[in-house]
C-alpha cells in the first residue's frame, strides 16, 4: 500500500463530496493548486500542518482522511 496514493485518493473523494474544486481547496486551505494537484495524485508527501489545513478547508476531523 502506497500511503501517499491513498491519503491522494481520499483527499480527492472528500474534496469532490462537498463539489468543491481544486482551486476552491486550494484558496481555503491556503495552499496552491498544484500542490493539491500533486498531494491528489500521490505525489507529495503531506505534514501534518497540510493536514491539518486541508481538515479546516473541508470542515472535517482530521481522522477522517485515514478512515474508509
Amino acid at each position: 500500500m502506497d500511503i501517499k496514493k491513498e491519503f491522494g485518493k481520499r483527499l480527492n473523494q472528500l474534496r469532490k463530496d462537498r463539489k468543491m474544486s481544486q482551486e476552491k481547496l486550494a484558496e481555503l486551505s491556503e495552499l496552491n493548486r498544484p500542490y493539491i494537484s500533486a498531494i491528489e495524485q500521490g505525489k507529495r508527501n503531506v505534514s501534518l500542518e497540510v493536514i491539518s489545513k486541508l481538515a479546516q478547508a473541508l470542515d472535517i476531523e482530521i481522522k477522517q482522511f485515514f478512515e474508509a
